[in-house]
């Protein structure tokens, strides 16, 4: 029976889900690791949080090519590798344009990030954010065609590069630029291993490698690919606003020491999206099924929520009652002269779990109207942050004031009694 569910879709899908759940973990024991090993922490988790919201298109557009992949729509065999080598040789033509940008315009983003003496570190954010995206396209190919075991193994050894790589280079005397320069490292790394089971996979003994010729080939260009996931790419993207700008005005706002402790406070309070994200994958295609099936879809949004608030009340304790011992545990004793953050810093990230989910339901139902109200609030919010007070629990609140207010938006369209015809009933009516 074992050995059956290990080859089902079930048992596929719940290895890549416990990749994930590893990544996470991995990642959270690479933030411990930098955060005792550099005196400025705060300044990497700035450039991180200005990584992790150009990574957006990357993670949206992995969703995009495995759905387009199980459906055909690149191709199969042979003839979706040469669409995927398309997209690599307009990706690497994009890439040198940005990263030639980027090096351009160091300064000006060093600045803006709030890590004015790391300009070549930040000019690495451009071209990691486009290699993360090359990274995405293969990893969403390989789930179309079934390969999640590889997915998985790439999801594990990018972390796992990433917490080496930046060890050493730390180590080596590199500071923030090598703790961070090790994101980049690892994106190559699980791109190289990505491709050559891609090419084992799909490539027949007579195909030529590595074409740097007929640009036209494959079936799709990845201008069209990207411009299809452009809601999906709008909506993680004013989701990831709302998850990492505070890191960013707090490099403004606080002292290195100050700004250090905030981040890590951040990093603690921000369990309960991992718990959304984990509820996500039962609440997109549950919301999908029963739309097309023209169901009642809001008890699905609401036993997601459910699932939040249940973790929610045990973290809340922790963070109300053990903040200061929790972060000198984890992260030393330095770490922890803004523990007084925690709880509001833990109530924020909780409402946007909250707020993660109905956007992930709105997007299961193709409701795109909530985009502009909840952008809007993601380009106010460094402007409150920017007036915010200096002590790390008042500025803390008004990021919680913040998700509040995207929630509540997020919920008054969520929650409408809007009629949305499923396929079938628009079929129906014509």
């Amino acid at each position: 029976m074992l050995e059956r569910l290990r080859g089902s879709d079930t048992g596929r899908a719940a290895g890549l889900a416990g990749a994930m759940i590893a990544n996470n973990v991995l990642a959270l024991i690479s933030s411990v690791v930098f955060a005792r090993m550099l005196t400025d922490y705060g300044g990497l988790a700035a450039l991180i949080s200005y990584l992790i919201i150009l990574t957006v298109a990357g993670q949206a557009i992995q969703v995009a090519t495995a759905r387009e992949g199980v459906l055909g729509h690149l191709g199969t065999g042979e003839e979706l590798l040469a669409t995927l080598e398309r997209w690599a040789r307009a990706l690497a033509a994009f890439t040198v344009v940005a990263t030639i940008a980027s090096i351009v315009l160091r300064q000006p983003i060093a600045d803006a990030v709030g890590v004015p003496r790391q300009g070549w570190a930040a000019a690495a954010g451009i071209p990691a954010g486009c290699v993360y995206l090359g990274l995405c396209t293969l990893r969403g190919a390989l789930q179309g065609i079934g390969d999640y075991a590889t997915v998985g193994y790439s999801l594990i050894g990018e972390q796992a590069a990433r917490l080496v790589s930046g060890a050493i280079l730390v180590a080596a005397g590199l500071g923030i630029g090598g703790a961070y320069l090790a994101s980049l490292i690892s994106y190559v790394a699980m791109s190289l291993y990505c491709t050559v089971i891609v090419y084992k996979r799909l490539a027949g003994p007579a195909y030529p490698r590595w074409r740097t010729r007929n640009a036209a080939s494959g079936l799709l260009s990845l201008g069209r690919h990207v411009w299809s996931a452009a809601v999906p790419i709008a909506a993680l993207a004013v989701i990831q606003l709302l998850q990492n700008l505070d890191l960013i005005i707090a490099k403004h706002r606080f002292s290195d020491r100050v700004a250090s402790s905030y981040a890590v406070a951040a990093v603690a309070g921000k369990v309960l999206i991992w718990v959304a994200m984990g509820a996500s994958f039962y609440l997109v295609p549950e919301t999908s099924r029963l739309w097309s099936e023209r169901g009642e879809t809001r008890s699905v949004l609401l036993k997601s929520l459910g699932i939040v608030a249940v973790c929610a009340i045990p973290c809340m304790l922790i963070f109300a009652f053990g903040a200061e011992p929790l972060l000198s545990a984890v992260f030393g004793k330095s770490k922890a002269v803004a523990s007084s953050a925690l709880l509001p810093l833990g109530a924020a990230f909780t409402v946007l779990a909250a707020t993660y989910l109905a956007v992930q339901y709105m997007l299961a139902l193709k409701r795109v109207w909530f985009l502009p109200t909840l952008g809007l609030v993601a380009a106010i919010e460094p402007i409150l942050l920017l007036q915010a007070p200096r002590h790390p629990a008042s500025f803390a609140a008004v990021v919680l004031f913040v998700q509040l207010i995207a929630a509540v938006l997020a919920y008054l369209v969520a929650l409408a009694r809007r009629p949305v015809l499923s396929p079938v009933a628009a079929a129906d009516s014509k």
